[in-house]
């Protein structure tokens, strides 16, 4: 199982780990308009703290990173 990384395509990482939408709507990342772009892309427009958000996302893949 491949870690989540900041330059993952949000659509890309929700198609492969659907448990993950919850992981952005708790974090309110734009996975609909910003899903076409790299996770740090969206995460910074939206004001979001990007090294929480990839803990969050990696712990919901039972991944820790």
């Amino acid at each position: 199982m491949e870690t989540i990384t900041r330059d993952m395509i949000i659509n890309e990482v929700i198609r492969i780990h659907p448990q993950t939408i919850k992981v952005f709507n708790d974090y309110k990342v734009d996975s609909c308009c910003g899903g076409g772009a790299a996770i740090e892309t969206t995460a910074k427009r939206d004001g979001v703290d990007i090294e929480g958000l990839l803990r969050a996302l990696n712990d919901a893949v039972g991944k820790k990173g």
